[in-house]
């Protein structure tokens, strides 16, 4: 009994029940502001916060930004703490997507959970049987990677939502955070395909674009 409440208190402490907690959608090379609720009079340089971050559940928190800690690795350039002691991270990456945590002296902590949405062509130059097809794979990467079925869809340059097999086109149904649109070379017209990610009310909340050029089993991105 007292290791089921002392496992308890360690999920309730994570999950921040307490804290703000904010969704942030963004595409990888975007540059990002994870807010906070402004530096106290008495912390002008932020000295008492600390950002953590964590991937999912499986892997440890780590300290990612503080005046006293910063993470040792090529990542870390790309992180700074803002006046206002918002986290600033410069040129997104799909190692980015995850929870972070502020956490500051006699303050409420802040969760924000940021989502990348990313598409990915397979394979990314060349179709190895010739046969002119590509598959895009439209991921949304995010803590601890759960989604709900159909949140994430495909659309033509028209606006019309791709389901199941039509002319051209095959989607598989979606898989956790993943959905793949098989797309087929169709000559003279290279078709644009968006990837969206929804609400429970069909609002976007991050979209990408994507236009296979075909070239003799070619395709690049535009």
């Amino acid at each position: 009994m007292a290791l089921m409440v002392f496992i308890l208190i360690l999920v309730l402490q994570f999950e921040g029940i307490s804290g703000q907690r904010i969704d942030l959608f963004k595409r990888p090379g975007d540059n990002v502001i994870l807010p906070s609720d402004g530096a106290s009079a008495s912390d002008s340089d932020c000295s008492t916060v600390t950002w953590l971050y964590n991937r999912d559940l499986s892997r440890g928190t780590i300290a990612v930004i503080s005046p006293n800690v910063r993470i040792q690795s090529a990542r870390a350039a790309r992180f700074r703490l803002d006046t206002d002691c918002s986290l600033l991270i410069n040129n997104i990456a799909d190692e980015d997507a995850g929870r972070y945590i502020r956490r500051q002296a006699n303050k409420v902590d802040i969760n924000v959970n940021l989502n990348i949405l990313t598409i990915t062509p397979s394979p990314p130059d060349a179709d190895p049987k010739g046969d002119g097809n590509i598959a895009l794979r439209c991921t949304l990467l995010s803590f601890n990677f759960k989604c709900r079925p159909n949140s994430i869809r495909w659309v033509n340059e028209t606006g019309s939502v791709l389901r199941g097999e039509g002319v051209g086109y095959k989607v598989t149904a979606q898989r956790n955070c993943t959905s793949v649109l098989t797309v087929t070379r169709q000559s003279g017209h290279n078709r644009k395909y968006t990837c969206q990610r929804i609400d429970e009310m069909d609002n976007v909340q991050i979209e990408d674009h994507y236009t296979p050029i075909f070239k003799g089993g070619i395709s690049d991105m535009k």
